[in-house]
């Protein structure tokens, strides 16, 4: 994938800005929604605020007309000082105390998700303003992260928490699943799916929503990959579908991943048995978190040529576990040179910490589009 800022503009950035730099393209923003929408015709997407909560993502995608998918009161949060309508959100964590029930309710989102008794038995006193998703499990093992070994239930278990929400009086108004995070093929989709088709078929009630989830994949090699082909088995599978059925998705990766590249500066090296040790002003307690919580590996260059040598990238902080890369092939950098890390955006930002009280890398967003629909670019 093109970088969205050339070198000239990436050092202009440092000059002015300083580092580290956390640089968000609403444009890219745009371009992923807008190819998701292409590979699924039909299918109504909620971004997963989680994989990156930023404002002029938000911002963003609401001009587009997505939905968003909330999971915790801070989400609920975010999104209402965006104005966006409650009807347009769903909240997916399927594990809720109380307080973020209500939390959620006060906003206005009534479509939450449930997979067992416990979670069901919270929603009899909010009965008559919720509708339920029982959110199905399918394991993957293609998927770079299981999700369905946390959340889910069977199939079989299915039908019984149906039956059983019948008999409290509580609205079950669809299904949900979610195959993993970044899946290898469409394959546990396409299962997914039929199986569910199958449960929407024999259910006694009628259930009129069908929640897809992610796992729509992102390459972290630098090239693209093509959505569309990824999805073509998936919208076969969604033909089985009945077609009063609301079919939606929570995208989060696939469009927030592209969208952000960081800029850090070497703030020191030195030479570790026969291996220079680079130490960067980001890490992996910042921006580069992703690469102990999201097994991530991104994209890593610098603006300088010439010959390439084995190296090691190391963060910040104190700890010996902040290394970002070993034995990357990079040319030999000196203090002050930037390094550039690309396919950001997702699960970054997000999960940066404070650890050893450093300052986070500075967002800067560019080509944001304001409600307005005038352009404005920062930076």
């Amino acid at each position: 994938m093109k970088p969205f800022l050339s070198n000239e503009q990436i050092q202009q950035m440092a000059d002015h800005y300083g580092a580290p730099l956390f640089i968000v393209d609403c444009d890219q923003v745009r371009k992923q929604y807008l190819a998701l929408q292409e590979a699924l015709p039909g299918v109504d997407f909620f971004y997963a605020v989680k994989a990156f909560p930023n404002d002029a993502v938000i911002s963003t995608l609401k001009g587009l007309g997505a939905g968003f998918d909330l999971a915790t009161k801070g989400e609920v949060d975010q999104v209402q000082r965006h104005f966006v309508n409650p009807r347009e959100t769903i909240h997916t964590h399927p594990i809720k105390k109380d307080s973020e029930i209500k939390a959620a309710l006060r906003f206005g989102c009534t479509t939450f998700v449930v997979d067992n008794i416990a979670e069901l038995e919270k929603f009899v006193k909010y009965r008559h303003r919720v509708g339920l998703l029982l959110r199905v499990s399918f394991r993957s093992e293609t998927a770079k992260v299981d999700l369905s070994r946390k959340f889910g239930c069977s199939a079989d278990k299915a039908m019984q928490l149906i039956h059983r929400a019948q008999q409290m009086g509580i609205h079950i108004k669809g299904l949900s699943f979610h195959v993993g995070s970044q899946s290898a093929t469409p394959a546990t989709h396409v299962q997914a799916i039929e199986a569910c088709a199958d449960i929407i078929n024999k259910c006694p009630i009628p259930l009129n929503m069908l929640d897809i989830g992610g796992g729509f994949p992102v390459n972290y090699d630098g090239s693209t990959a093509d959505i569309y082909d990824f999805c073509q088995p998936i919208r076969e599978a969604l033909k089985q579908i009945p077609k009063d059925v609301h079919i939606i998705a929570e995208p989060g990766r696939f469009i927030a991943a592209p969208s952000a590249m960081t800029i850090s500066s070497v703030v020191g090296k030195a030479v570790r048995g026969n291996t220079t040790w680079y130490y960067l002003d980001d890490g992996v307690y910042g921006s580069y978190s992703g690469r102990l919580f999201d097994h991530a590996q991104y994209p890593i260059r610098t603006l300088k040529s010439g010959e390439l040598k084995p190296c090691v990238l190391a963060g910040p902080t104190c700890d010996s576990i902040d290394v970002i890369e070993e034995e990357i092939m990079l040319p030999e950098l000196e203090i002050g040179d930037l390094v550039i890390g690309e396919m950001m955006g997702a699960y970054t930002a997000a999960t940066a910490t404070d650890f050893n009280s450093l300052e986070r890398a500075k967002i800067i967003e560019i080509n944001i589009v304001a409600e307005s629909g005038h352009l404005k670019i920062v930076g």
